[in-house]
């Protein structure tokens, strides 16, 4: 905990964002970072509160020990506080900046809506090591012989790389773009998180006896037996990236997008990359003085809604078929979970209109182009009422609607059903292991993060991504000092 009586005496306070008529002149970050002094006035909030639900199973999927380190930057003991902080994630600096902050909602003063900052601290945290060179390499004392690759460099196969090669394990990672990061640098615009984050993840790791290989995409450049054939173990965390089928009428004229592509050329585009390198459609895909449609109402359509305003859209309406949730929630009845609440991105609340239990019947368009799309109102169990429809005019829109997992002309095809099942009732495939092993069906092939739990968090991704390393290590060494 803080200071005894903090939660008393100190008002919460988050760091604050440029004004929305800034921030989207440019792709940049646009958090105001707070002082030392306040974000230690911040973790002295933390209070005893007898059970720690912030770190708790409904809290923090990576276990931080949220109060320990709020205690420490209390006292000011940086170094030691991001020491605790990496002893459960890899990548603070990641999670401080992108994370939805379900410990925040389960943190016992959020019963009175003023939860302790915890994702502001822990930026504050991770920002403080690196500017003070607490973040190095740190290689291993000595090596196993043992050689293992991962397929894929998103937040998963990160930190399994990190803590493999950390116990003395050859690790080799295997990328199908052109530079390390997987969703880290391609999925997530960079006005949420710069990509010099990801590359001085990568330059440690480096440091500590990881191997990347880019440009490398398994399954078609390379066959997984070939990588059975060279290494130890194989472990798979090639992500979630098949868009859900939306079925929409009219969804093949130019203009209508599904949104991943939409995202990974921008942020191409921002890293000043070639966008024809990319394995989406290679044509520009710019919102510049146009009318934008964004269905779905989930972080990824958020993204495109950021990403629209700063390309110069018009106007920017989002779709979401879900109804419009309540301001407030009942504390009572949902505490310490994640609520289901009103909430308001920061690229929303840059102009976008949000239109609530709506649903998307058709792209309209004439000479193969669209011009409009077709919606209704839906009722309880998201039936169309009729008389209600109506059309907004659209020059561009985005399906964004979710992913059914890993895309199949890859990894999945190799092994077909031995690898993956058809899953829970929206068809996800995603590849089957269970969350203890991480096995897979084909010896020495194991897979973690959204390839096999569906798309989730990032904090999710790091969790099986340490735990997938942990199961690894054992198996090859018959012991293991990782922590599950």
């Amino acid at each position: 905990m803080g200071k005894v009586t903090g939660f008393l005496e100190i008002d919460r306070q988050v760091h604050k964002y440029q004004p929305a008529s800034d921030r989207v002149r440019h792709f940049r970050e646009f958090t105001l970072p707070m002082s030392d002094r306040e974000v230690e006035k911040q973790a002295a909030r933390c209070m005893d509160c007898g059970i720690p639900y912030c770190h708790g199973p409904m809290g923090c999927p990576v276990h931080n020990q949220i109060p320990d380190w709020n205690d420490l930057v209390y006292h000011g003991d940086w170094e030691t506080a991001i020491r605790n902080l990496h002893s459960t994630n890899n990548f603070p600096e990641w999670t401080g900046r992108i994370c939805p902050a379900p410990c925040e909602e389960a943190c016992t003063l959020n019963l009175e809506d003023i939860p302790v900052a915890i994702k502001t601290i822990e930026q504050a945290i991770a920002d403080k090591a690196y500017e003070h060179g607490y973040v190095r390499p740190y290689p291993p004392e000595h090596k196993t012989g043992k050689s293992v690759a991962v397929i894929g460099s998103g937040p998963a196969g990160m930190a399994a790389a990190q803590q493999l090669a950390r116990v003395g394990h050859d690790v080799h990672v295997y990328e199908r773009e052109s530079r390390p990061g997987g969703l880290m640098r391609y999925g997530i615009p960079d006005f949420k998180i710069e990509k010099h984050y990801v590359d001085r993840r990568v330059e440690q790791m480096q440091g500590e006896g990881v191997t990347f290989h880019c440009n490398v995409n398994v399954g078609v450049d390379r066959t997984v037996a070939s990588l059975l054939d060279a290494h130890h173990a194989v472990l798979y965390c090639g992500g979630s990236e098949t868009p859900r089928a939306a079925g929409i009428p009219g969804a093949d004229f130019a203009g209508v997008h599904d949104a991943m592509p939409y995202l990974v050329q921008q942020n191409k585009r921002v890293a000043g990359e070639d966008i024809t390198s990319v394995a989406w459609p290679s044509e520009p895909i710019l919102a510049g003085g146009k009318h934008v449609v964004v269905v779905g109402g989930g972080d990824t359509a958020s993204d495109c809604v950021g990403t629209a305003f700063r390309q110069g859209a018009v106007r920017v309406t989002q779709l979401d078929i879900r109804p419009r949730p309540p301001e407030k929630e009942d504390k009572l009845t949902v505490w310490p979970y994640w609520a289901t609440k009103m909430r308001t991105s920061s690229s929303q609340a840059e102009g976008a209109e949000r239109e609530f239990q709506v649903a998307t019947l058709e792209f309209l368009g004439e000479d193969g182009r669209l011009t409009g799309v077709k919606c209704c109102e839906v009722d309880e169990k998201r039936q169309p009422i009729a008389g209600t429809e109506f059309v907004i005019r659209a020059d561009l829109a985005f399906i964004a609607i979710g992913f059914s997992g890993p895309l199949r002309d890859s990894v999945l095809a190799e092994f077909g059903e031995r690898l993956a099942t058809t899953v829970d009732r929206r068809s996800s495939t995603n590849v089957t292991a269970d969350d203890r092993d991480y096995r897979t069906n084909v010896e020495r092939l194991y897979a973690a993060g959204d390839a096999r739990r569906g798309q989730s968090l990032v904090v999710w991704a790091i969790r099986e991504g340490r735990q997938a390393a942990r199961a690894i290590d054992l198996a090859l060494m018959g012991e293991t000092v990782l922590p599950r």
